[in-house]
């Protein structure tokens, strides 16, 4: 085990109290969801990060499970000190519906028949797997996740989330992925569901009793895995070697070490993979299209995220172009949004690999917080007129030790601290105006949090009010937000 893991960690289960209604209008019932959670929420559940897995992928995105040979798929970027950092952010992943890695799938049993589901389970969308993620992260009482982050199809998860739920999203980093299935894509994945459809042990998909298709699965996962390797990676891995021999064996077995190396993996996969939900979750990938009849300028208008869009310059299945169509829809809209592209031989797998491009670019980009990144927009504040003695009871009720005075038009008069209230016990004051403090240090929403962070110090202050251009108040940022954000400060 590396030492900057996270070490050893355990897959939790949600099971959502309502019926999921599915993007077809069908309803999946009993919906049960895998999910890891690591690092620790904060004070006002403001850095909570989600992060969406890819077709094959699974909750397990970090860490070891005991006695593992290896941590999960994406532990490279997901820990201490690396960009998406354990000590300053609560990181969440969960399998998606459809999925066979302890979330609802066809695989699962259905509850009307008390067997597997099989066919029998619901087409599913990315769309339906966002609202799962929804109701997972509401049961948790986040209200806005400071950042939502995947690759592939973790990628269209993550723009599906900002156009399902923008409010709930900061910031989003879509990776080597696309707005929409292109009929290239489209018709690689038919490709590998007609090689497990074709399989006499598919069996219509009921096949949980008896043998599995693991050979059209297996045919399935190679097709793929060749789309998500270049050519370049292909040749510095294998060449043209052959696989233990010296020449040509004239025949129809394995002959060169990529074959031995496509058989392998084929092999592998059926062992940690249903290959239904192979088939339910590649044709959800199949119906991606997010902008639908309009256009991506239409599909992100209104939008208040910040983005980083990322490709890789050898992915030939979701090729740069396809991110910078993304990037060309959100400039429209005069969305804040950066866009880089990875340099990498590997192909569409580099963001999974690209440990050391991927933890710059993403630190690099969450790291340039604003004030109105990470403030409380849902705060407790008191009118001029009021009462110390209200003063006092809102502090007690909500907790808090500093309480902005507004006028009627929200505007920022002044701002008493707990150690005013206590002033007023022993100099016998009544009216509010006799001990709040009327030249109050505040922020802009636009302000760099290292910049609140410094206020902060100098004036030993653990509470600023964030004002916009009007004086009027829109949200607080305090010591608790930044000593999670920002190491050092």
């Amino acid at each position: 085990m590396k030492n900057e893991s996270i070490g050893i960690v355990e897959t939790k289960f949600h099971s959502l109290a309502d019926d999921l209604i599915l993007e077809s209008g069908k309803k999946l019932k009993n919906v049960q969801i895998a999910y890891e959670t690591y690092g620790k929420l904060n004070k006002e559940n403001s850095n909570a990060i989600l992060v969406c897995h890819a077709l094959s992928g699974d909750a397990h995105v970090a860490g070891w499970y005991e006695g593992d040979k290896k941590p999960g798929w994406w532990d490279v970027i997901i820990g201490p000190g690396k960009c998406l950092d354990t000590d300053k952010y609560f990181i969440i992943c969960s399998n998606v519906i459809g999925g066979c890695k302890g979330s609802t799938g066809p695989a699962s049993i259905n509850p009307d028949t008390k067997k597997p589901y099989g066919l029998e389970f619901p087409i599913i969308t990315i769309k339906d797997m966002v609202n799962a993620q929804k109701k997972l992260v509401n049961s948790m009482g986040i209200k806005q996740l400071f950042a939502v982050i995947g690759g592939s199809m973790g990628g269209m998860q993550v723009l599906q989330w900002c156009i399902s739920y923008p409010e709930m999203v900061r910031s989003a980093i879509p990776i080597a992925t696309t707005a929409y299935s292109s009929p290239q894509q489209i018709a690689f994945n038919e490709v590998g569901r007609r090689a497990i459809i074709s399989d006499p042990c598919w069996n219509n998909g009921s096949y949980y009793e008896s043998e599995f298709p693991d050979d059209g699965l297996a045919l399935a996962r190679m097709i793929a895995h060749i789309t998500y390797l270049s050519n370049e990676s292909m040749y510095q891995k294998f060449g043209r070697r052959l696989q233990d021999k010296e020449e040509y064996g004239f025949d129809f077995e394995t002959d060169f070490e990529v074959e031995n190396y496509l058989h392998y993996q084929g092999n592998s996969f059926t062992k940690r993979f249903d290959a239904n939900s192979y088939l339910y979750i590649s044709k959800a990938i199949d119906y991606f299209d997010l902008a639908g009849e309009g256009s991506l300028a239409e599909a992100f208008y209104g939008l208040k995220i910040k983005f980083l869009v990322i490709s890789v310059d050898s992915d030939w299945l979701y090729p740069p172009s396809q991110s910078k169509d993304i990037v060309m829809g959100l400039n429209a809209n005069d969305i804040d949004v950066s866009y880089c592209e990875i340099k990498s031989s590997y192909g569409h797998d580099a963001f999974l690999i690209e440990a050391g491009q991927l933890n710059y670019l993403i630190a690099g980009f969450l790291s340039h917080t604003l004030v109105k990144d990470v403030m409380s927009r849902d705060f407790a504040k008191i009118k001029e007129k009021s009462s110390i003695e209200n003063a006092a009871e809102t502090m007690l009720h909500e907790e808090i030790t500093h309480l902005p005075v507004i006028t009627d038009e929200n505007k920022l008069l002044g701002i008493v601290t707990a150690w005013d209230i206590s002033k007023s016990v022993a100099r016998n004051y009544t009216e509010l105006n006799e001990i709040m403090t009327k030249d109050v240090i505040v922020v802009s929403p636009e302000d760099p949090i290292e910049l609140a962070a410094r206020k902060m110090k100098k004036y030993n202050i653990s509470s600023l009010p964030v004002v916009d251009e009007n004086q009027k108040v829109v949200g607080i940022v305090t010591t608790n937000h930044i000593s999670i954000l920002i190491a050092g400060n």
